[in-house]
């Protein structure tokens, strides 16, 4: 059977008897053989041509043995195509100077005469580099669509309120800089939209954007998580794992919920922070870590620092610039682009046929408090748009599992009013309240595990 023939060689060579034999040599073994004898031609064929190695001389005739010709060639080939691969044809005494090119960036070098064996093995060896080259380019390609299209879930910051025109002009300044943030609100209001904001603004947006719910870490798998661990460190530990700091080098770090963590974790993580290394449980090695910091937290870190409950050095280590986010109750006036943005994205997700939410609907949801945010307001319209049979959504379409639209929050009073799940809201409301939006204690008041109470929580929009 014979073989398959694939890749294009450029041969670039002043002898046209080399260019001659080459080629009659090579074709029988590759799909496209061309031979170019002007060097200067080349830019106008790598322009108008696709070629997977290319054979380029060191010497021409204007210039016989510096070999200056042949860097320079090298050079405005890399130009055109940083993935090139690129052979050097040179004579033995001119070895010194193949090995120089190779630092500059040619892939290896062949002397003449060569033997045609020895030609054929050095070009197949190019061939899988070039392909390889490629490949790893389409890799960072589908990265960089796959981090873009993660993004764009609800990546639009739908605002125009004078409070969010705030937030804008400081994502706007603090992006482009290496800044630590703190981004601080209450639960719902897009503190992870607002750092993957900042992350696809700075300088760090080709590289990975990695985010850590520290409100969702066990404390017996903190270190774990963040700094990676070593096989047979502890007993699930099967296999080498990197941590989240090292996944986000060279990227962005996002740290949510992390007034959560314990004093004993702070202390490490400042470490970590300050001496920009980490070691992975149960190694001495200590890595070296490039990340952009991003926190979040709805928690009153400020008061927790005078109660000792968060360590002050660490506040002023994660809270270089601090971005406040507004509750929806203070932006009603964005309530209209949210519930839009929202239809529409709910609308082809299911397949209905809802344009809008009347101007009744509108007004109702511009007096209630939402206590759950934008979050609780695109769980209300996702419900709406599922459960309706109407085009318009209608105020009772969006306010048929909520409260009272007037009502600032629910109390006690009104309990023989409320279904269970109404109650429970109310319950899990004061439990977060009580600790500071703590959830391991409020789980711990309320008799239920964490994870369990962040079931409810993401089932209530809270």
């Amino acid at each position: 059977m014979s073989e398959v023939k694939q890749g294009t060689i450029l041969i670039v060579d002043d002898n046209e008897d080399l260019l001659r034999a080459a080629r009659i040599f090579l074709k029988r073994h590759f799909l496209r053989v061309d031979t170019e004898s002007k060097p200067e031609n080349i830019p106008n064929l790598l322009n108008n041509e696709h070629y997977d190695v290319i054979l380029l001389d060191m010497n021409f005739t204007k210039d016989v043995s510096s070999g200056s010709e042949g860097f320079h060639w090298l050079n405005k080939i890399l130009e055109i195509d940083s993935a090139a691969v690129v052979v050097l044809i040179t004579a033995y005494g001119d070895v010194d100077l193949a090995v120089r090119a190779i630092k500059e960036g040619a892939t290896d070098f062949v002397l003449k005469p060569w033997e045609n064996e020895k030609l054929l093995g050095t070009l197949y060896s190019a061939l899988k580099l070039r392909q390889s080259k490629l490949e790893v380019d389409a890799l960072k390609g589908e990265k960089q669509q796959l981090y873009a299209d993660l993004d764009k879930k609800f990546s639009e910051i739908i605002g125009q309120s004078p409070a969010m025109q705030r937030v804008f002009e400081t994502i706007e300044r603090v992006a482009s800089t290496d800044a630590n943030v703190l981004i601080t609100g209450e639960n719902g209001t897009g503190k992870e939209l607002i750092a993957r904001a900042i992350h696809r603004s700075s300088h760090r947006s080709d590289e990975a954007f990695v985010s850590v719910d520290l409100g969702a870490v066990t404390d017996t798998l903190f270190e774990s998580e963040l700094f990676g661990h070593v096989k047979g460190s502890f007993t699930d530990a099967k296999a080498d794992r990197a941590g989240r700091f090292e996944m986000a080098n060279k990227g962005t770090l996002f740290l949510d919920e992390i007034g959560n963590i314990s004093p004993a974790h702070q202390a490490k993580l400042l470490t970590v922070l300050q001496n920009r290394r980490v070691t992975r449980v149960g190694s001495n090695k200590e890595v070296d870590i490039d990340i952009r910091l991003i926190s979040a937290t709805n928690m009153p870190l400020n008061e927790m620092v005078n109660g000792g409950g968060f360590r002050q050095d660490l506040l002023y280590r994660i809270n270089t610039i601090e971005v406040q986010l507004p509750a929806l109750r203070d932006r009603i006036e964005d309530i209209p682009l949210l519930t839009d943005h929202f239809i529409q994205h709910y609308t082809k997700k299911y397949n209905k046929e809802v344009v809008k939410a009347s101007e009744a609907a509108i007004s109702r949801m511009q007096k209630y408090q939402w206590p759950g945010n934008v979050r609780e307001l695109q769980h209300a319209i996702e419900r709406a748009i599922i459960m309706t049979n109407n085009k318009i959504i209608q105020p009772e379409d969006v306010f048929s599992n909520l409260g009272a639209p007037h009502s600032k929050s629910f109390n006690e009073e009104s309990l023989d009013q409320l279904n269970i799940e109404e109650v429970e809201k109310i319950l899990i409301r004061k439990a977060l309240k009580k600790f500071n939006g703590n959830v391991t204690q409020a789980a711990q008041e309320l008799g239920l595990t964490r994870s369990s109470l962040y079931r409810r929580l993401e089932k209530y929009g809270l």
